[in-house]
């Protein structure tokens, strides 16, 4: 026979079983949990120095977007976690750019930064220089962390929902076979060679751009950068511009491996980081080609900086190193089409300016205005 339903037998249940205790504790866990979290928690506020994280910006359409330059030189890589919620009204852009104490990504903050954005800058400093960013170390925004890898990269911008811009390089085209090289073609690459691991990466790097952007609708542009120069590049790098002009201005032969007779094309940096902000803030995902098609053999280059630091400097032939390609230049009519970009400053307005900044930092003289370094 049923029982008849009471109060007072409900209750005296529910103590005698001991359930009454863990209503109790349930009820107080969850105002604490509901009282203590609110959108405007530090680690949901579109401000985020608390996590040296920050909202990023809204480009010039309806949606909110957010930005991120991928600027990673070999061994630069991010590694950032927690997603960022968009920002609906910001007036200034809050732009994250990894590898930004580099030779480039220097060169892109300052930019970035003169227009009137918020830029955060990550960079193990592998071969970034913090004295590249010294003038910006005054804004309380500035942040720097380590770094680790272009797929955490695209997995951050697909939490924030973010456009990701990837810097691949034209050594995605190997020994090219085709001359110049377009975007169309596929390249040319030694798997195994001593120059794979740099050649190699990169092309997965767009493979997983691409990736990410097809299976994952990620908006992704990628540049493939062709051989640049200009100040704040490291001085003894092993690059072939920054080489010559350190023996140069240390009246050391210049170095050419080979017969001198291999070729390659050479942007100023400021040529580079216009093309970067006109394919980010486009509408196309690319690759892009980003170089000056002026061709140069090395022999020429050296010419060039005999002109321009010392008639006298003396050239040097060494036996050529392995895997290195004979020719390289951009195709870069996909780019004058889509991005209205060329190229405006040529090997022999651009050189002097890079030489002005290597002297200073080699020898100390008085260096020239800043402000001209990326004038046009």
């Amino acid at each position: 026979m049923m029982k008849r339903f009471s109060l007072r037998n409900s209750i005296q249940y529910v103590l005698e079983k001991q359930r009454f205790v863990c209503l109790l504790i349930g009820i107080a866990t969850s105002i604490a949990i509901f009282s203590g979290v609110s959108v405007s928690s530090p680690i949901l506020r579109p401000d985020f120095e608390m996590i040296n994280v920050q909202d990023s910006i809204v480009l010039n359409n309806p949606i909110p977007r957010r930005i991120a330059y991928e600027l990673v030189d070999e061994a630069d890589h991010i590694n950032a976690g927690g997603k960022v919620p968009l920002g609906l009204k910001s007036k200034n852009r809050r732009i994250l750019v990894t590898g930004g104490a580099g030779f480039v990504g220097s060169h892109l903050v300052d930019r970035l930064i003169a227009r009137g954005d918020s830029v955060i800058v990550v960079d193990n400093f592998f071969t970034g220089k913090k004295e590249n960013l010294l003038h910006h170390f005054k804004n309380p925004r500035y942040h720097k962390t380590n770094v680790m890898g272009t797929l955490n990269m695209l997995g951050l911008a697909k939490r924030v929902g973010a456009r990701f811009l990837l810097t691949s390089t034209s050594e995605v085209y190997g020994d090219p076979l085709q001359h110049p090289q377009a975007e169309t073609y596929w390249g040319n690459v030694n798997p195994i060679g001593v120059r794979s691991c740099y050649d190699e990466g990169k092309r997965t790097a767009e493979t997983l751009a691409m990736d990410y952007h097809r299976g994952l609708n990620i908006e992704v542009r990628i540049a493939r950068i062709f051989n640049t120069y200009g100040p704040r590049m490291c001085i003894d790098d092993g690059r072939v511009v920054s080489n010559f002009v350190a023996q140069a201005l240390r009246k050391e032969p210049m170095t050419v491996y080979g017969d001198g007779k291999q070729t390659r094309s050479f942007q100023y940096v400021s040529d580079l980081v216009e093309g970067l902000m006109r394919l980010m803030e486009g509408n196309h995902v690319g690759p892009f080609n980003l170089g000056n098609p002026g061709e140069f053999t090395m022999l020429e280059l050296a010419k060039v900086v005999q002109e321009t630091i010392d008639p006298n400097a003396k050239i040097e032939f060494r036996p050529n190193t392995e895997d290195d390609p004979h020719k390289r230049k951009p195709d870069i009519t996909k780019a004058k089409q889509l991005l209205g970009w060329e190229p405006a400053v040529s090997l022999r307005q651009g050189l002097p300016m890079m030489v002005d900044d290597f002297r200073q930092r080699i020898f100390g003289d008085k260096k020239q205005d800043s402000s001209s370094l990326l004038t046009i």
